[in-house]
């Protein structure tokens, strides 16, 4: 398996759903050996006391500065950050960089016998591709977030035309949610039928007297709107500060807690003085898995305003702590959690009434949480790994 930040370093997104997919493959008897891009200098403890079992994960480590969602303007800030005579060993660009990993990660790989390739998100393609032919084995593309959802269908071309190869390239293709493969579909023209949604799992669990002490917690404070996740186009945090503005003119007693961070933060800071948020808006930066948790416990309410959101695991760890969610329509989360407000992006008047009803409306609020336990025991990584492996069984017999 070729994936991503194992443990992962970030809240939420692709290192976390690598991890809960290799860990529920392991449950389902999978060995698995990772293939990580790995910068020198990252090194971090790799097993986690509460799962033991991560010591029996295989991995290959390939020096490398690639991180999830990479564009090419991001991977040429870090690389300008390090000394000139390293860069060779990372590569220039971007470009050049996925080819470096490709080619060493298919020479550490050649020795080995694996039954299935997979790859996780667009940068590792090329080397699935390369490592199923050299073993003659069936390559799954696992696809986590598109171009066109990082971008708000503004691809840059080549990441594009790169991605759709790997979709073409590939045995079979899992996506996270029937709005990605609906994606595929109709904007890289992959056959229906190529294609299998598998929902990402969580490891959250629903703890009921937590939950009741939130819920009193909650009502003693001031009520607090929660964003988290990259400030970029993508996840809609401009969308959030218009929605906290309208709320802002009714119930003026409201915080709102912006967490993550981005190339969009100078832009947020200053769209939210201009609407006159700045005394009841914190931008928390990156948080840890703790200080979310905490964000989470103390919110009145979590709202993901994605623009396009494949999945959006952030929702199952809301409602995990007993907090009432507001979801884009256009994400894969709203497809699993069925008890929340769900709205269009762009609506943000009606994003901003929902925030005011579960504020005004307890038992409505409470209501909204008892789907929770439901949704998050059916959503096991465990359940999520035993459709993946079903998958890879119907390759090898076909």
């Amino acid at each position: 398996m070729f994936g991503w930040e194992y443990p992962p370093r970030h809240l939420g997104g692709l290192g976390v759903a690598c991890q809960g997919l290799v860990r529920g493959l392991l449950y389902n008897n999978v060995k698995v050996t990772l293939v990580l891009p790995f910068a020198a200098g990252n090194e971090e403890e790799d097993v986690d006391v509460l799962f033991p079992q991560d010591k029996h994960i295989q991995k290959i480590r390939v020096s490398s500065l690639l991180l999830p969602y990479d564009s090419p303007d991001l991977y040429a800030q870090r690389i300008h950050a390090i000394p000139r005579e390293t860069t060779q060993i990372y590569g220039e660009d971007l470009g050049h960089a996925v080819h470096i990993f490709t080619e060493t990660s298919v020479e550490l790989t050649k020795d080995l016998n694996p039954d299935i390739v997979h790859a996780h998100d667009w940068m590792t393609y090329g080397a699935a591709v390369r490592s199923a032919h050299h073993h003659e084995k069936p390559f799954v593309a696992h696809i986590h977030a598109t171009e066109l959802d990082r971008t708000h269908f503004h691809p840059n071309e080549w990441i594009y035309q790169r991605e759709r190869w790997g979709f073409e390239q590939a045995n079979h293709i899992i996506a996270v949610s029937n709005y990605t493969k609906n994606i595929l579909v109709q904007h890289y023209g992959i056959p229906e039928d190529k294609i299998s949604v598998v929902h990402n799992g969580s490891s959250e669990k629903h703890d009921a007297s937590q939950f009741h002490r939130q819920m009193v917690n909650r009502s003693k404070k001031s009520p607090m709107v929660l964003f988290l996740g990259r400030l970029a186009i993508q996840k809609g945090p401009m969308h959030f500060l218009e929605m906290a503005s309208m709320v802002h003119k009714f119930k003026p007693d409201v915080q709102f807690v912006i967490a993550g961070d981005g190339h969009m933060l100078p832009s947020l800071v200053d769209h939210a003085v201009k609407l006159g948020l700045q005394e009841n808006i914190i931008f928390a930066g990156k948080v840890s898995s703790v200080e979310a948790r905490k964000l989470y416990a103390q919110s009145s309410c979590f709202v993901m305003p994605s623009l396009s959101e494949p999945f959006g695991l952030v929702a199952l760890e809301a409602i995990a702590h007993g907090t009432p969610v507001i979801l884009s329509r256009q994400s894969g989360a709203s497809e699993v959690v069925g008890h929340a407000f769900k709205v269009d992006f762009w609506d943000t008047e009606k994003m901003a009434d929902c925030v005011l009803t579960i504020l005004r409306e307890t038992p409505l609020a409470t209501q909204l949480t008892t789907e929770a336990p439901r949704i998050l025991q059916k959503l096991t990584w465990e359940n999520q790994a035993e459709k993946v492996f079903s998958i890879y069984q119907n390759l090898l017999h076909t």
